[in-house]
């Protein structure tokens, strides 16, 4: 399991949590954990909050995350992190004080002395996490943090020791590399490297390989790759990356040197990890969100069931925009994650018989904890189709996966023994017939339909049509709304890809390797409007949002702020602006105006005086949110 930031790191009051979380994966059969990134020392933290591991009486702290881990048959790796110029915090440091487009403070150049001292600091860290317990540890050296830093002429202006050549920026890496070997003995070291910097001013492939080789002979036993900065203007995790797109720099690696070298980077099938190793790209596969995902993916691999792996569908929303926000990340298709103690593995006293209607996300996740506590369930769909909102998002570039999630659900669902009956439209007689014991409508929303003059014409179609593709769209079209199905629908709409999904070759055609993007014709001519003033997309994910932006903007969508709807007839949607008015013509119009919950069966459930329980969409339609849903149906499916 590769390293990923948890939150949890500067919380040792919480590192019991964190203990069991990895010893989670080691159950599972996860061969080797890397634990997030702990700073060396007080600069190179990541926030401004604890997150080092640098004195001894920590170690007893970190015994909680390793103690687990051990019991249940796994190994574990601290990784040391200085988060150099990436340090959100006002005591940031770098080999030069230039400061990084991704963050508001200038960083202390360091100087010499304190660059050896730095390099102290990892070995001091390093004898700890053996201390504690740790069976090694890896050195960070990739996505645009201290080491970096040091080897890049992008960030390294330095002319002394430690700057301007290749071999004086490689000086401070594989300096820390000897210190640590000399603190730890035969311990392990990985080091994770840079497969690819997608900067400017970044390491050249040729300057990489170099390194790595340095590297390996100085004592490291393993490499890790990473794929770009965290400041670079190419997408490297999220769905819009094709599954394995960085392999070409790993394998590249892996021909240089003797030590074993691990994979990385949007590799969430078991059949992309088996292939990689089988043609010779890597000799490890690093998943992280992965393994977020389905805490027992190896195991369910191993036994000939990766159809029931929890696929991992790079939406970033309960991991990383988490830790961007300051919340423990969890995974919005598995809210389990870091979040063990909630839930219940062992099988209910009594097996209740148990109606879920509507299965969207929140149903299904209601009705499969249910099934694994033992109880009998049926879920009904009225649609031909389980999925609800996921089976719409599925064909929009960049969410191909949500489909595989849908697959990946329909077997587990079996697995756990859930009945389900789709094309069938329940109602309360009908439910109260079957006798069962508890019943969960999660019957989601409905399309909300604008009220003006002109609602009636037929050119207005709600966002669900399109997507399902009953109605296909004219070339002209205009798109009420500005969240985040708004600037799906467009994208969907701009692309046409009808679930294509994108290879490596148009994704680095499009993207380029630093960033300088080449936009790819739209299929429509598109325009966004909204009621609400200011920019569109602010309510997109974090460390997603920007993607879409980009496409859209290149894509040349036309966005409308601050917008009042006046009618529609022949001519078009009509607003008025602050300063004008305006007539959008239109083939098509789109509503993406938000949803109303569709309560009709809950309510009439309720008016019989039957208990119901109401999740999703269904319960709150307002900021519609599959992360809230499913952990909603989760967490009632598992307690009932």
């Amino acid at each position: 399991m590769g390293s990923m930031h948890t939150g949890l790191e500067c919380h040792p009051d919480r590192f019991d949590e964190l203990g069991r979380f990895y010893a989670e994966r080691a159950k599972g059969g996860a061969g080797l954990i890397v634990t997030g990134g702990f700073a060396p020392n007080f600069a190179g933290r990541m926030k401004n909050e604890p997150g080092t591991f640098e004195r001894s009486d920590q170690v007893k702290d970190h015994k909680k995350i390793v103690d687990p881990v051990r019991a249940a048959g796994g190994r574990i790796l601290l990784q040391i992190l200085h988060a150099g110029r990436y340090g959100y915090h006002p005591a940031v440091v770098a080999p030069s004080a230039i400061k990084s487009p991704i963050n508001r403070d200038v960083p202390a150049e360091l100087t010499s002395d304190r660059i050896e001292e730095t390099i102290r600091n990892y070995a001091t860290t390093a004898c700890l996490a053996i201390e504690a317990g740790y069976d090694g540890v890896e050195i960070m050296g990739s996505e645009g943090y201290l080491i970096s830093e040091f080897l890049a002429p992008r960030t390294n202006h330095r002319t002394d020791e430690w700057g301007g050549s290749l071999e004086n920026r490689g000086r401070f890496p594989i300096a820390v590399v000897k210190a640590v070997r000399a603190a730890i003995g035969n311990a392990i070291i990985s080091y994770r490297i840079s497969a690819l910097e997608l900067v400017e001013g970044g390491l050249t492939q040729d300057e990489t390989l170099w390194l790595a080789k340095e590297v390996e002979k100085v004592g490291a036993d393993c490499l890790s790759t990473g794929i770009g900065w965290h400041e670079a203007a190419v997408p490297t995790i999220a769905g819009a990356v094709p599954h394995a797109a960085f392999i070409e720099s790993t394998r590249r690696l892996k021909e240089v040197v003797k030590i074993p070298v691990a994979a990385s980077n949007r590799i969430n099938l078991a059949e992309d990890a088996a292939r990689i190793i089988s043609d010779g790209s890597a000799d490890l596969v690093s998943m992280a969100r992965p393994l977020l995902a389905d805490a027992d993916f190896v195991n369910k691999v191993g036994r000939g069931r990766s159809d029931l792996v929890n696929v991992c569908i790079a939406c970033n929303q309960a991991c990383l925009d988490h830790y961007f926000t300051d919340q423990v990340i969890t995974c919005l298709v598995n809210p389990r994650a870091a979040r063990e103690n909630e839930f219940s593995d062992t099988l209910a006293k009594a097996a209740k018989r148990v109606a879920v209607v509507g299965a969207g996300v929140a149903g299904m996740a209601a009705a499969l904890e249910a099934g694994r506590r033992g109880h009998h369930v049926t879920l009904f769909e009225s649609a031909p189709r389980i999925g609800g909102q996921f089976a719409l998002a599925a064909v929009v570039p960049g969410k191909e996966d949500y489909g595989l999630s849908l697959k990946s659900y329909e077997a587990q669902l079996a697995d756990a023994g859930v009945e389900i009956k789709t094309g069938v439209t329940v109602d309360r007689e009908a439910l109260k017939r079957e006798n069962f014991d508890e019943v969960i409508v999660s019957t989601g929303v409905t399309p909300r339909l604008i009220d003006i003059p002109g609602a009636d014409d037929p050119r207005i179609v709600g966002y669900n049509k399109i997507l399902d593709g009953t109605v296909r769209a004219g070339e002209r079209v205009v798109i009420i709304g500005g969240g985040g199905i708004g600037h799906d629908v467009a994208l969907f709409l701009a692309m046409e890809t009808n679930g294509r999904r994108q290879t490596r070759e148009e994704f680095f055609e499009r993207w380029g390797i630093n960033g300088k993007s080449k936009a790819h014709p739209p299929k429509r001519q598109i325009t966004m409007v909204k009621r609400s003033p200011g920019a569109f997309g602010r309510t997109l994910g974090k460390s997603t949002g920007w993607i879409l932006r980009q496409e859209l903007k290149d894509l040349k969508v036309r966005q409308i702020a601050d917008a009042r709807y006046l009618k529609i007839d022949r001519e078009g949607l009509h607003i008025a602006l602050p300063d004008r008015n305006e007539v959008l013509p239109a083939d098509t119009i789109v509503v993406c105006a938000g949803q109303d919950s569709d309560r009709r069966i809950a309510d009439a459930i309720a008016a019989s005086g039957q208990t119901v329980h109401v999740i999703g969409g269904a319960r709150l339609a307002g900021e519609l949110d599959a992360k809230r849903a499913i952990y909603e149906g989760a967490i009632l499916g598992n307690r009932i």
